[in-house]
């Protein structure tokens, strides 16, 4: 009654009941890269001019370098998200799945660990 065949419940071939909760974080980290983009943008809009000079001293001040920091992780995160599907939907073979999500996560933790340490280097004044 409404779980499928006799044999999907014993191969438990049912629903995960995780589609949901990964749907709603793509759709989270969505709106963080709305909010946080928008007043990037703003905010860049806002200076007097986009010499070196003027970019560092907006990005040493707190708010620009949280606000950047996030979309950064947000950025991230949002993309792994989104290249997951696409290896949970196109590999097929489980060890090149294994291996293509491996290398996914590696791939988007070292990007977002890189843009981060530039953030800080920058608004900590290195």
């Amino acid at each position: 009654m409404g779980n499928g065949t006799s044999i999907g419940r014993v191969r438990a071939l049912g629903s995960a009941h995780t589609g949901a909760h990964h749907w709603l974080v793509q759709r989270y980290t969505a709106i963080g890269n709305l909010v946080a983009g928008l007043f990037l943008v703003i905010s860049l809009a806002g200076l007097p001019d986009w010499t070196f000079k003027t970019m560092l001293d907006w990005l040493h001040r707190p708010l620009p370098a949280t606000m950047l920091g996030l979309f950064v992780i947000s950025t991230f995160w949002h993309a792994r998200l989104g290249l997951q599907v696409l290896v949970e939907d196109y590999v097929h073979e489980h060890a090149n799945k294994f291996a293509s999500m491996a290398l996914l996560n590696l791939l988007s933790f070292a990007g977002a660990a890189f843009g981060l340490l530039c953030v800080l280097r920058i608004a900590l004044g290195s």
